[in-house]
């Protein structure tokens, strides 16, 4: 074997200033700063918004809390057909069904319990893609707040559609 040649690469020493760090130090200071500034004196072109009084404009598609619609005599659409729980990537729709004893057609379910787990949900909308009788929509409306686990499980009685749908907030709806 020959012998191979080795390179010796010496570093150039770091000054004190760079020993500390005291330049990058400096124009992270001034980035902060003038962040700063340009809050305080209120210029048009910064990200920050009063939340209370101030609302973000969001997109007519946003998908915000779901909604279970009614027929015109004010019963469920949904038929417990559990493809909305079947779509769920999150796993956080459950249904217990049973028999309709009003239905016209022989053997249509209903559903006894239906339980979105909000803080589960990934508002993907898949739900809503699957439902085959528009039972479940989105709405726009995407604030919500919790203070304990069960809360943020929600029922029938919460996601019912109160009133006429024209009243609703109506988010992401696929189209047919």
């Amino acid at each position: 074997m020959k012998p191979v040649a080795t390179v010796n690469v010496d570093r150039p020493r770091a000054g004190l200033l760079e020993w500390i760090y005291l330049g990058p130090i400096g124009k992270g200071l001034a980035v902060t700063l003038r962040h700063f500034l340009r809050n305080l004196f209120g210029q048009k072109d910064v990200a920050t918004i009063q939340y209370p009084e101030e609302k973000r404009e969001y997109s007519e598609r946003t998908r915000g809390r779901h909604i279970l619609t009614t027929r015109d005599d004010g019963s469920l659409r949904c038929v417990a057909c559990y493809m909305c729980e079947t779509a769920c990537p999150a796993d956080c729709i459950s249904i217990v069904a049973e028999e309709d004893p009003e239905a016209t057609v022989e053997w249509e379910k209903r559903p006894v319990s239906f339980e979105i787990d909000l803080l589960r949900c990934v508002f993907c909308g898949f739900c809503v893609d699957a439902c085959p009788k528009e039972a479940l929509i989105m709405s726009r409306r995407h604030e919500m707040t919790f203070t304990n686990r069960e809360e943020a499980v929600v029922g029938i009685d919460e996601l019912r559609q109160k009133g006429p749908i024209e009243d609703e907030d109506i988010g992401y709806r696929p189209y047919y």
